[in-house]
């Protein structure tokens, strides 16, 4: 009888990949999730302290949230919320 030439790697089951990728992409969910809040906090905090940065971190979190997405970490519609809020307290601050 010829041997059987044991294989490099056994067959993973598409099950298995999928748990692993879906760890991977809750740590990346949440780092993101975590950055936007951070910097909306930080946005708050500035709107009394310095317009100016306010402004500056503004443009930042915005920018934040259209990655966030694009890449499907937030809906889109809870981005287009975020950043309504955002720009309105922006314009709230530019009128006064």
């Amino acid at each position: 009888m010829p041997e059987e030439k044991p294989s490099a790697k056994k067959p993973v089951s598409s099950a298995a990949k999928q748990a692993r990728s879906g760890v991977r992409k809750h740590f990346r969910n949440q780092a993101v999730k975590s950055r936007i809040r951070s910097g909306l906090s930080r946005f708050n905090d500035l709107l009394q302290a310095n317009p100016q940065q306010a402004r500056e971190q503004a443009r930042q979190v915005v920018s934040w949230l259209d990655r966030a997405a694009k890449s499907q970490v937030l809906h889109v519609n809870a981005t287009r919320r975020y950043k309504a809020r955002v720009m309105a307290r922006l314009q709230k601050l530019n009128k006064s």
